[in-house]
């Protein structure tokens, strides 16, 4: 098996990915909050695992990297 990372919208994004931000962070998206804030423009990234909980705000056109195993 081969990874790669893809480029696509954050709005593409569906739970389970593995996704990279423009800052560099990399969290694996338990859950995605959509409008965040009743902002139809903004979603947030929600990680909810053993070792974390992590909730991060994203424009919902902003570029991020999805981790793809072929």
């Amino acid at each position: 098996m081969s990874e790669q990372w893809k480029t696509t919208s954050a709005s593409d994004v569906p739970a389970g990915s593995r996704v990279r931000l423009k800052s560099g962070e990399e969290l694996t998206v338990s859950r995605v909050e959509s409008p965040f804030l009743g902002r139809s423009e903004m979603l947030a990234f929600i990680e909810d695992t053993p070792s974390r909980w992590y909730k991060r705000p994203v424009p919902a056109t902003t570029s991020v990297e999805v981790l793809v195993v072929d």
